[in-house]
């Protein structure tokens, strides 16, 4: 070998141990032609947010090729998502083509950004902004960008968008797991070019959308609040491309948009103090929120019993299902439109003609058309009217003029917010209405005489009643004596709302003069009996006591609260009596009773299976929820626990006992009181020891009763022999062992099912933390729960360890007796 061919042959063996070294020389957020990352490396953005490399989920031993946001590790975008890697030995390069490309172990190329003839002069850089682009490397140019193929996650000027002419579309896809990134079921893009909105799909089904968005909000979220939408956008890029998109707004914080395996679309807001991420809003929250759910012509409503009602002037289409809550084939027109134009020669035609009902407030229907004119309302309604097929309108400044030719699906009740829409119906339908008016008038007048002339006497009867009333709840603009604000819901509303008033007597009747065999438990607040009206309903009659320790201030207390609350996940109160001494509530009856009968009786505890019981700690999650966060009051209940939870037919669990209730101001997010009201085992410690009760505080009964749902077993009564642990002690020995099957009710366990089991005792044990901070709050709860937030932090250890040490701690508990003392109840009502 001559002198020449064995320095070729040095340099070749240097140049290949160089490219093939364990150590690749890259730039901080570029690859190159000769600049590639292999599975141990990663390029990272300047600002240091965003990496782009391999990674493999949690729960899998696939690796792929993604960016995530570094902070916390949250993978934004994935590139084989499809075809994973079996090993360690991929490669991520840019081709002699100038395609950035994913090698596997073999050399075979399993992603490409498929750009092809642009030449081998390319870079790939990470931006700052979560981009990854391809670039022509003499002119900057981008050939192709991440942004423009995402997967699951929309960050802030990532835009979805949807062709008017191709129909092709750039669209969120969720993952087919949480450790799956694989293309999933669910996907979100924009739809209804003429007036857009953006919309989930379950495959090719409907299965959430946003309504028309007008300058500001999209209509159908009024929920979302305004201020995580400023700086969102839609409408069309001047290339035939209708587009969604939000910009990021530093006042608020770094958000993020995901659409997650269950198909769940939420926002993520990043709480920097706290590291980690706040789910603010997702598209889930209340039932009505699906779409459809109710049928054509139906109208549903979260807030209502039932949920869904038909239209004025339509009824079920299928009156036994409708009973039966399944709403799904809607409602159909009860008298059929008239649709006859008056005419000058047929005057009376006028009263034949169609007219219209207005319903405020309301996601409008899916399907709508819009106009390109800038109408007046009364001209959008002319115009409707002298369309035969038209058969609903709205109007909106921003919007303009949209009318409904087809079946109107997918129509929602709001409290506040929404649009006003006005739909057809036949003019006897409004005779009818007025009929009915009349009728009702006569009826009033004739009731009033006979009810002025007894005034007197009922008035008399009941003055003791109405002192009480005057004496509690602030009618008129009178405050509440300063001594109860902290500590009830008096002073904070105008005026009570109830839909009945009982009188003694009937409910003496009721209840067969309140008959021992009627009785159906007794707690802090007394007795509570079954009982029937003369109209057939069913009713659990709640009957202060007189020798009771809770009185006047919790039976008014609970009035004031239940009165102003409607959800499925929350026993509805009828009504309530007050004559004489005489105070009772008057709720709907409940067959089965309450939780505690079913969990610590093991010859019931088969009744509710896993899945059932997983139904209500969920139920009770969102009824909790409901009061924290989506009522018109921010109430904290203050008394959960498991014989406050009553179950309905179907299982289907109902929060009850709002006796000791707090209703907190606009601002208010905590308070204080020297009048400890709770049960012991259920009460958070900031509370027990200091008086200082938030909604962690409800958090945490909320974790303590998960733990008896999934254990079977009783917090204040659980007794351990050797260690004389509470249950939370020995929940949280048996996790730091890794011993969950010890932890669960032996009459549910299952191995198949030990993730789920896994999952709530986690919840349970983030919920019990000794810290109200470190308490997740309801709605971060519910997310755990659906899987849709699977990154956990470990628990810390929880409070009230050892009974000692927490009989120890409470000074008004003396010994090893657990005896409640005045306000601190220790009920255990069986059941309504």
């Amino acid at each position: 070998m001559d002198y020449t061919n064995c320095t070729n042959l040095f340099f070749v063996l240097i140049i290949s141990c160089f490219l093939f070294s364990d150590v690749v020389v890259t730039a901080t957020d570029t690859i190159t032609s000769s600049q590639f990352i292999k599975d141990n490396e990663t390029i990272t953005s300047t600002g240091g947010n965003y990496a782009f490399g391999f990674f493999t989920p949690q729960n899998s031993t696939k690796r792929y090729v993604g960016i995530w946001w570094q902070p916390k590790f949250t993978v934004i975008w994935v590139a084989n998502r499809n075809q994973p890697l079996n090993d360690s030995s991929g490669v991520v390069t840019i081709s002699k083509d100038g395609d950035l490309e994913v090698w596997n172990g073999q050399n075979h190329v399993i992603w490409s950004t498929n750009v092809y003839s642009v030449g081998s002069n390319t870079t790939s850089k990470l931006l700052d902004s979560g981009n990854l682009v391809l670039q022509e490397s003499s002119s900057g140019r981008t050939i192709w960008e991440s942004f423009h193929h995402p997967t699951n996650v929309l960050l802030p000027n990532m835009k979805i968008s949807t062709n008017k002419v191709t129909g092709e579309k750039v669209k969120l896809t969720s993952w087919k797991s949480p450790s799956d990134p694989s293309t999933g079921s669910f996907s979100l893009s924009v739809e209804r070019l003429s007036i857009p909105e953006v919309f989930v799909w379950n495959e090719t089904r409907q299965l959430w959308r946003t309504g028309p968005l007008n300058s500001k909000i999209f209509t159908g979220l009024p929920y979302m609040k305004t201020y995580y939408l400023e700086g969102g956008h839609v409408g069309d890029d001047g290339e035939g491309n209708v587009e969604f998109h939000y910009k990021g707004v530093q006042e608020i914080g770094f958000l993020i948009h995901i659409l997650n395996s269950t198909g769940n679309y939420e926002e993520r807001l990043w709480n920097g103090e706290r590291k980690e991420w706040v789910v603010t809003w997702n598209s889930h929250q209340f039932e009505c929120d699906v779409y459809g759910v109710c049928g054509p012509f139906a109208v549903c409503n979260s807030e209502s019993s039932p949920t869904c009602s038909c239209l004025k002037g339509f009824e079920p289409r299928n009156k036994e299902e409708w009973n039966r809550q399944n709403w799904t084939s809607g409602c159909f027109r009860r008298t059929p439109l008239h649709c006859e134009r008056a005419s000058i020669q047929n005057k009376s035609a006028e009263h034949t003609e169609d007219v219209f009902f207005e319903i405020k407030m309301v996601k409008v229907p899916d399907f709508a058309d819009g106009s390109s004119l800038r109408l007046q309302p009364d001209t959008c309604r002319s115009r409707c009217l002298e369309n035969c097929s038209c058969i609903a309108y709205s109007y909106d400044a921003d919007i303009g003029c949209m009318s409904w030719t087809e079946n109107l699906i997918d129509i929602t009740q709001f409290s506040n917010g929404g649009l006003d829409l006005h739909v057809r119906v036949a003019y006897t339908e409004l005779e009818k209405e007025r009929n009915r008016t009349i009728i009702i008038v006569v009826t009033v007048t004739a009731g009033t005489t006979l009810i002025l002339i007894g005034a007197y006497i009922m008035w008399k009867r009941i003055s003791t009643g109405h002192e009480i009333i005057k004496r509690f709840l602030p009618f008129n603009g009178d405050e509440a004596p300063a001594e109860y604000i902290n500590d009830n819901a008096f002073g904070d509303l105008p005026q009570v709302e109830l839909q009945e008033t009982f009188s003694f007597e009937n409910l003496v009747t009721a209840t067969n003069k309140f008959h021992p065999s009627n009785k159906l438990g007794e707690g802090g607040f007394g007795p509570v009996y079954k009982g029937q009206l003369q109209d057939g309903r069913e009713i659990a009659v709640k009957r202060l006591s007189r020798a009771s320790g809770q009185g006047q201030e919790e039976f008014m207390n609970e009035v004031v609260v239940i009165s102003k609350l409607q959800h499925r996940n929350l026993v509805r109160l009828f009504g309530c009596c007050i004559e004489g001494d005489e105070k009772m509530l008057i709720y709907e009856y409940l067959p089965n009773k309450s939780l505690d009968r079913y969990i610590f009786d093991p010859s019931k505890d088969k009744v509710l299976c896993w899945r059932k019981r997983f139904s209500i700690i969920e139920g009770v999650a969102r009824g909790m929820l409901y009061l924290h966060r989506d009522s018109r009051l921010k109430i904290i209940h203050r008394d959960l626990k498991a014989s406050n939870i009553l179950l309905d037919v179907e299982l289907n669990p109902k929060i009850s006992d709002f006796g000791m209730a707090r209703i907190f101001g606009g601002n208010e997010d905590e308070a204080n009181t020297k009048r400890i009201v709770g049960t012991y085992g259920y009460m958070s410690p900031e509370y027990a020891m200091q008086g200082s009760f938030s909604e962690k505080s409800d958090v945490f009964s909320f974790g303590v009763l998960l733990l008896e749902i999934v254990s079977g077993r009783r917090n204040s009564s659980f007794y351990d022999e050797e260690n004389c642990l509470t249950l939370l002690g020995f929940a949280w020995i048996q996790w730091t062992e890794d011993n969950i099957p010890s932890l669960i009710d032996p009459g549910i366990y299952d191995p198949s099912l030990h993730k789920y089991f896994y999952t709530c005792i986690h919840i349970g044990l983030l919920c019990v933390q000794e810290f109200p901070a470190d308490r997740p709050t309801m709605a971060t709860v519910i997310s755990m729960l659906d899987s849709e937030i699977s990154d956990r932090p470990p628990p810390m250890k929880p409070a009230f360890i050892l009974r000692e040490n927490m009989l120890s701690s409470l000074p008004y508990v003396r010994g090893n007796d657990l005896n409640s003392l005045n306000t601190v109840s220790i009920s255990d009502i069986q059941g309504r």
